[in-house]
């Protein structure tokens, strides 16, 4: 029963009863909360009012769209500082550093791109420690700060923000993102900075300490990051959980690779695979990648790129992974890309690196979270995989 109307009633009454009377209510005035903590000796230190009003600043859990540039990279805006400075980021589970293109920097790379500028944010405060951070196309130098930080409506305090300093090459220059954020445990971050997502949980900002990703296809629009929460629209069936076998990246093993239904047992010593959103193509050990062409029957180009005929994509196998029991399978449709009329190339490439523990490394980049929603779960450090609608 709601009682708020009635209470508002009585209280009405009471003052037009102590007008009419001219009844005298004496007025104590009552310390505030700060006072009486001041006068036992503790200072309560100034904090705007208007903090209140920032908007989800108790969010618990948010979505956010994110931009799809030609199936390969998947960017979505942030921002940083007081007033809020706003960049376009990669978000990346194969790293761990959140860093932006800065004023700091003067390279043809850095000048393609928006820059922050600390010196209008009123919530920076710098630092001197330096960094280098090397990708597996391009890198770069900074020096890290710390601001406010806004995802999605999630707004992260004393956030730790990498400032470029130098991006030498041209790799970053033709990006369609002003810097990147990493999405991988804290024991791979340059400088032993604090994560995005570290902070997130340290601060309870999220009703459960997991994010999830959706890629759409295609080339389309409609990805979606989400903090806090799975989103089961974006998914069909059940998700399928694997543990994470080394908590540096998203790490996970894999039991067993098939070529058209058919056990290859290359993963029967055990393999092991990196979920990377960063990554865009799947990424094979370069020991098996000979015999995943000659299966498909993809030819090497001038180029040095695999191809095949078009007109027979329907016809090439279906590659699956077996990952803690479940087979999660990837139609040509998945590993094949288009890119003219007569032109369709293999979304496969080798990595020449095993797996710290010495097992075959894969990285299922794009080619495979296209197919599978993914849900990446720091309380019990296992990542989810469901068929992606």
């Amino acid at each position: 029963m709601y009682t708020g109307g009635i209470m508002k009633c009585l209280i009405a009454v009471l003052v037009c009863v102590v007008l009419a009377e001219g009844i005298k209510i004496p007025l104590h005035k009552h310390k505030s909360m700060r006072e009486a903590l001041r006068e036992k000796g503790t200072v309560v230190p100034y904090q705007d009012p208007a903090l209140k009003y920032q908007p989800n600043e108790f969010a618990s859990s948010a979505s956010m769209y994110i931009n799809n540039y030609a199936d390969t990279t998947y960017y979505g805006a942030i921002s940083i500082g007081t007033p809020p400075q706003s960049f376009q980021v990669l978000f990346d589970t194969g790293s761990a550093n959140l860093w932006v293109n800065s004023i700091y920097c003067n390279t043809q790379s850095c000048n393609a791109h928006k820059k922050f500028n600390p010196q209008q944010s009123s919530t920076f405060y710098g630092t001197r420690q330096t960094f280098y951070l090397p990708y597996g196309a391009g890198s770069l130098y900074g020096v890290f700060g710390y601001d406010t930080v806004n995802v999605g409506g999630i707004v992260i305090n004393n956030q730790e923000v990498g400032l470029s300093t130098d991006e030498p090459g041209q790799t970053f220059e033709v990006a369609k993102f002003d810097g990147i954020l990493g999405l991988s445990y804290p024991s791979i971050s340059a400088g032993g900075e604090t994560p995005v997502m570290d902070n997130m949980m340290s601060q309870n900002l999220l009703d459960a300490d997991i994010f999830a990703f959706y890629l759409s296809r295609g080339g389309q629009q409609g990805s979606v990051l989400s903090f806090g929460e799975v989103d089961n629209n974006l998914y069909q069936g059940q998700i399928y959980w694997t543990p994470v076998t080394s908590e540096t990246y998203w790490q996970i093993g894999v039991q067993g690779f098939q070529i058209n239904g058919q056990e290859t047992g290359w993963c029967s010593q055990g393999c092991q695979s990196i979920v990377d959103t960063g990554t865009s193509m799947l990424t094979a050990p370069s020991q098996l990648l000979g015999s995943i062409m000659q299966a498909i029957g993809a030819q090497q180009n001038q180029y040095g790129m695999y191809a095949v005929d078009c007109s027979q994509v329907n016809n090439l196998p279906t590659l699956s992974f077996v990952i803690s029991g479940v087979t999660f399978s990837l139609p040509p449709s998945a590993y094949i890309i288009q890119y003219g009329y007569q032109v369709c190339g293999v979304g496969i490439t080798p990595t020449y690196l095993p797996s710290r523990d010495g097992e075959p490394l894969w990285i299922f980049g794009d080619v495979f979270l296209r197919e599978y929603y993914s849900v990446y779960d720091r309380t019990n450090n296992r990542v989810g995989f469901a068929s992606a609608v």
